[in-house]
């Protein structure tokens, strides 16, 4: 009977884990001119590729109290404001930062409360605020993020401008990643449906091109040592580019 039930369980474990295992979408082995005929099967091809769909917190919903649309605050300390439900922001013991920032399309910057003060200088600011899963990307469901333009001291507010743009959670500039790790390039379509507004994404890495039209983390796989440009540009299906001032993102990465 003990025999019975030892199989059951090791029946069961097995199960659950080929139910948890990722299946790849969307793969594409992506070649330059650089590499030798001769050299070529030696050497492992780069690969992109994505994930099945495995939303997390689909009802989490995260609300801007302040700023308000084109406030203008004096140059200092400028109040930031959120409420957050449906999701887990606070666990005791948990020191990751689930709520991100990302001002004028730069790094993404990491708070531990909803309610906090960011020194800025005069301009214009357009900030980009989001929740992450347990992994650190981006949710990605209507809800899940925020944005907002706002002005710092004797300041214009952007042009209006009704064309959807990105946000880049992953690569951070100058992230550094050792031979054989996955570089991963996670981005939120603000203002847009990619579907129903007929967009899609490019991804350049130097040489190495890819395109997708689904917003989940893009993952490339043996990217040979060196350093290199990133490139996300988000275009109509047709290749048209879009003319608002954060419809491409640029990072630099090093693989060592």
């Amino acid at each position: 009977m003990n025999k019975i039930l030892v199989s059951l369980i090791l029946l069961s474990v097995l199960v659950f884990s080929c139910s948890e295992e990722k299946k790849k979408i969307n793969e594409s082995v992506v070649e330059t001119g650089d590499v030798n005929a001769s050299d070529s099967q030696d050497i492992p091809k780069v690969t992109f590729y994505q994930y099945e769909d495995s939303s997390s917190y689909p009802d989490a919903i995260l609300e801007l109290y302040t700023p308000l649309g084109n406030q203008v605050f004096k140059p200092g300390k400028v109040p930031f404001e959120f409420n957050i439900k449906n999701y887990e922001f606070e666990q005791e013991g948990n020191q990751s930062f689930k709520l991100f920032n990302i001002l004028n399309g730069g790094d993404p910057v990491g708070f531990y409360s909803p309610i906090f003060q960011r020194e800025l200088t005069e301009g214009s600011y357009r900030v980009v605020a989001y929740l992450v899963d347990d992994e650190g990307f981006a949710l990605k469901n209507f809800g899940n993020y925020v944005d907002r333009d706002f002005q710092v001291g004797d300041s214009r507010p952007f042009p209006y401008s009704a064309e959807p743009y990105l946000a880049v959670n992953y690569p951070r500039n100058e992230q550094a990643y050792t031979e054989g790790e996955e570089i991963i390039v996670d981005f939120l379509v603000i203002g847009g449906d990619m579907e129903l507004d007929g967009l899609k994404v490019q991804v350049k890495i130097n040489d190495y091109q890819y395109e997708i039209d689904e917003m989940k983390p893009v993952r490339v796989a043996n990217l040979p040592k060196g350093s290199y440009q990133v490139h996300v540009n988000l275009l109509r299906t047709d290749g048209k580019e879009l003319e608002g001032p954060f419809s491409s993102v640029s990072k630099s990465v090093i693989v060592r």
